[in-house]
């Protein structure tokens, strides 16, 4: 049996998270999670009120998303979890169940993800992405993972993410073709 895999992507609102780890899960056949579905209602309440979270709010939250993983982890199975991940210190909470993980961070600019905001149906309002932008703390060189520009066409995007997270694989892995 090989070591199970676990990639979160990761970013502010409106990069393509839940969008690309998708396309991840579909091509490689992983186990997926959308971290928004792990909030407490209270949280989605706050969020959907304008209203920032705290790290208060956010540390029962992390720890759900890390039992979760440690569990598929001790089932042998490989995911990707849709996560913002903001601070390095929520990635470490992440990352302490599976010490490899890796953070797939989605980038662009601000202007570009207020647009996607806009066109979608989602409790989190744009006007909540400048503290994101504020929150969020970029992967460090000694963080496993890599920083992807979503710019391009949520294909592309897609292409280059399969592209990055394929040699976390065995050879004879399937998985999306470039």
């Amino acid at each position: 049996m090989i070591a199970s895999v676990h990639i979160v992507v990761m970013g502010v609102s409106g990069c393509g998270k839940s969008t690309i780890a998708r396309r991840l899960r579909d091509g490689f056949g992983l186990k997926m999670a959308e971290a928004d579905d792990f909030h407490p209602p209270a949280n989605i309440a706050k969020m959907s009120g304008g209203e920032p979270l705290t790290d208060d709010d956010r540390w029962p939250w992390l720890e759900a998303l890390a039992r979760w993983t440690a569990d598929q982890r001790a089932a042998g199975t490989s995911t990707v979890l849709a996560c913002s991940a903001l601070k390095r210190s929520y990635r470490d909470v992440l990352r302490a169940p599976v010490p490899d993980t890796y953070f797939l961070h989605l980038h662009g600019t601000e202007e570009l993800l207020l647009e996607r905001m806009r066109s979608r149906d989602h409790f989190m309002p744009p006007t909540l992405l400048r503290s994101q932008f504020e929150t969020l703390e970029p992967l460090e060189p000694d963080e496993h993972g890599a920083l992807l520009d979503v710019a391009p066409s949520v294909d592309e995007v897609a292409r280059q993410a399969a592209h990055l997270v394929r040699p976390l694989f065995p050879s004879d892995h399937a998985g999306t073709r470039d």
